[in-house]
């Protein structure tokens, strides 16, 4: 399985759509094998491309600090699960998610345009 998460300096990117990259970990038997980054594309997130190209490269789950409810949107049409309110280095999170200490907030983005997504 494959997971992402919106990265800036390390930590989570508060908002999936305005991110430096992604960063991508492999996950076998709760354990980490394998990570890489995936740029993130100019602009907007869920109005770019990123959904489909994740999906592609195998990412079931993203964990991410918010999104409006567009990208949440069309992150699930392309079979990633969400789970938002995540915040920190992206290792800590990583590690608490496959320990079973992140749930999903289900908190979505109100701010800018994200609404209109």
């Amino acid at each position: 399985m494959k997971i992402a998460l919106p990265t800036r300096d390390g930590r989570i990117d508060d908002h999936f759509g305005h991110c430096h990259h992604y960063t991508i970990y492999t996950i076998e038997e709760k354990t980490i094998v394998a990570t890489e980054e995936l740029p993130a594309p100019q602009g907007c997130g869920c109005k770019s491309g990123i959904a489909a190209e994740l999906e592609q490269m195998g990412v079931k789950v993203m964990l991410a600090g918010n999104m409006g409810d567009g990208a949440l949107n069309k992150l699930a049409s392309h079979g990633i699960r969400v789970i938002r309110g995540c915040s920190g280095d992206i290792s800590t999170v990583i590690k608490s998610y496959l320990t079973g200490f992140i749930l999903d907030s289900g908190v979505s983005c109100s701010h800018h345009d994200c609404a209109e997504h």
